[in-house]
């Protein structure tokens, strides 16, 4: 069995993608809150890969730079395995949960403590080709 077919039959795979051609990647325990992560993922949701690159480029906020890195991921990841043009794909899905929360304490005034939560994100992108995307809304469209 080769690593196409193993990656193809994934678990993860088949719940991002199904049995559509495609590609994803994630970043786990990204030290950024998922509130402020989503607010960059919900930027590049539906939009092609060169128009999600250049507004990444461009977003102020922190978040933005290890967003791209997670979609430059998965379009190298469409590129080699799935030999899909990068010119042609679309991010489907973009997902950001929470991760582990890390609790720290800070001393405060008469001998109190106030509790830190440092909070952690997983950020998962799948890219399509447009045209399965286009196909996939279709089947939904009749269905409903």
């Amino acid at each position: 069995m080769s690593t196409t077919e193993r990656q193809r039959t994934s678990a993860r795979r088949t719940s991002l993608l199904g049995d559509a051609p495609g590609a994803f990647a994630s970043a786990r325990y990204v030290r950024i809150t998922p509130l402020k992560a989503r607010r960059i993922v919900d930027l590049v949701r539906g939009r092609s890969v060169a128009e999600s690159q250049a507004l990444l480029a461009f977003a102020p906020q922190a978040a933005a730079e290890t967003v791209a890195k997670v979609l430059n991921s998965a379009v190298a990841n469409a590129e080699t395995v799935e030999g899909l043009k990068a010119a042609d794909l679309v991010v489907s899905v973009a997902t950001v949960d929470e991760g582990p929360t890390m609790k720290r304490w800070r001393p405060r005034a008469q001998g109190r403590a106030t509790r830190i939560n440092k909070r952690t994100s997983h950020i998962t992108i799948a890219v399509q080709p447009a045209d399965a995307v286009a196909a996939g809304t279709k089947k939904k469209g009749r269905s409903a």
